[in-house]
């Protein structure tokens, strides 16, 4: 039996890795780390499969938005970012042998040949149920269902 795909969509500040920078990786493919969300985490390790899609949303600037296609090409693992000292995602209480978060690898699927922002998205009412487009959401990591994914692939073309 296939396990069907699912969607998501994953929040990146362009000025600290944008679609242009999965783009430009060694076989266009990245690890998602620095996830510090038990919500999103949870996502990443119990319920992303290997094929999932996922809608890549640069935030944190103007204008925010849907740029582009990525897909799930390793499912969750480790974070070891968590275990460094120096790194900005460090957690003393995570280590190898107790991992508290969770990483995924993304690989490039595709870029949108323009952004379809925030605004944009708000303005389509069959939306309005997308967890993105609720007052108070702010996790990087958000399921989209199938019938979200098809009105915002159609708003790309």
């Amino acid at each position: 039996m296939a396990i069907k795909t699912r969607y998501w969509l994953m929040k990146s500040e362009p000025d600290v890795f944008s679609i242009d920078d999965l783009f430009d990786t060694p076989n266009q493919s990245e690890a998602w780390d620095g996830v510090r969300n038990y919500q999103a985490r949870n996502m990443m390790r119990d319920e992303m499969q290997l094929g999932d899609l996922v809608f890549f949303y640069h935030s944190s600037c103007k204008p925010p938005g849907i740029v582009g296609i990525a897909e799930i090409s390793k499912t969750a693992y480790p974070d070891h970012t968590a275990w460094d000292p120096s790194s900005p995602y460090y957690d003393p209480k995570s280590s190898a042998e107790n991992p508290r978060w969770f990483m995924v690898d993304v690989k490039f699927y595709k870029k949108y040949p323009r952004m379809i922002t925030l605004e944009e998205l708000k303005q389509q009412p069959e939306l309005n149920e997308m967890p993105l487009l609720k007052r108070g959401s702010r996790l990087s990591i958000m399921p989209v269902t199938q019938y979200q994914w098809e009105i915002i692939n159609k708003l790309a073309e």
